[in-house]
């Protein structure tokens, strides 16, 4: 008889902890040095309820890493350019070092738009254009939260990218394509996936590394999974269900992100850490 592979799974919660926990420590030295601590301005439109979670639980994560936060609640009628107004407000405040747009804003707002608004310097959730373009060519900024979390991830379990085929089944402008390009760096092969996609359990098949980022739950199979294979499931969907059948790909993948427990907690802990050197370089402070 032949055991059953399991896979190994890759713990982002851990990995998080400790991040957040630097984080804390570079904020410490940057108030003990100026008097004022890191400062993330979130900004929310509505009260879309995951949304008021998502913003209340990142909140809670800077109170304890020493980071201050400001909150601007806008009402759901805001418009494209009155939420413009606010993000360019809070680009031009010294007090404020970083700045989180949370979304989706609503149909009705262009977010595209906004997100620029957003200074470059403060765009600690790397949403812009300019942190894209940034990030595509290897020049200083900030890089988008999830594909950050997803390559520390990857060098913490010491995924060796250079020459392997990825998948990254989802193309949105904040996940799918900047992961991509940052694993296009690292000397992968990538391959870009999307709804269109012809023959995507083929693609997948081939595939040493699969992200998958489309928010459809389990969109991909286990037996689609090649054996050996770094799955990173950055799905997210009703019932803590991800992109990814877990327990098929479990038995065929080398290493898993859990769901949850992998790529979320990471998106945060880099956002918590991009805060505190966005105010370290705003007041020039250099870390040891």
């Amino acid at each position: 008889m032949s055991a059953t592979r399991t896979a190994q799974l890759m713990d982002g919660t851990g990995l998080a902890g400790r991040i957040v926990e630097e984080a804390a420590a570079k904020a410490a030295q940057i108030s003990q040095h100026t008097g004022t601590s890191p400062c993330l301005a979130t900004v929310l439109v509505g009260e879309d309820p995951a949304s008021v979670t998502y913003v209340r639980m990142k909140r809670a994560r800077c109170a304890k890493a020493g980071i201050r936060s400001r909150h601007i609640a806008l009402p759901a009628t805001t418009t494209t350019a009155e939420l413009i107004d606010t993000l360019a407000g809070l680009s031009d405040d010294p007090d404020v070092h970083g700045i989180l747009l949370q979304h989706p804003c609503g149909p009705h707002i262009d977010e595209r738009a906004a997100f620029e608004a957003i200074a470059p310097h403060k765009d600690v959730d790397g949403v812009t254009a300019h942190s894209f373009a940034a990030m595509s060519f290897g020049l200083p900024g900030f890089v988008s939260c999830t594909p950050g979390g997803i390559m520390r991830l990857l060098e913490a379990y010491d995924v060796d990218l250079t020459g392997r085929r990825a998948a990254v089944v989802g193309r949105s402008a904040i996940l799918g394509k900047p992961v991509g390009m940052l694993l296009l760096a690292r000397n992968a092969t990538v391959t870009y996936c999307h709804s269109r996609t012809a023959d995507l359990p083929d693609i997948v098949r081939e595939a040493d590394v699969v992200v998958a980022a489309v928010g459809r739950p389990r969109l991909i199979r286990g037996e689609d999974i090649k054996p050996g294979a770094v799955v990173i499931d950055a799905g997210y969907n009703p019932g803590n269900v991800g992109d990814v059948d877990f327990d098929t790909a479990l038995t065929r993948a080398r290493l898993i992100t859990p769901v949850p427990g992998g790529v979320g907690p990471m998106t945060i802990a880099v956002l918590l850490a991009q805060t505190v050197d966005a105010a370290a370089n705003q007041l020039a402070i250099t870390h040891p």
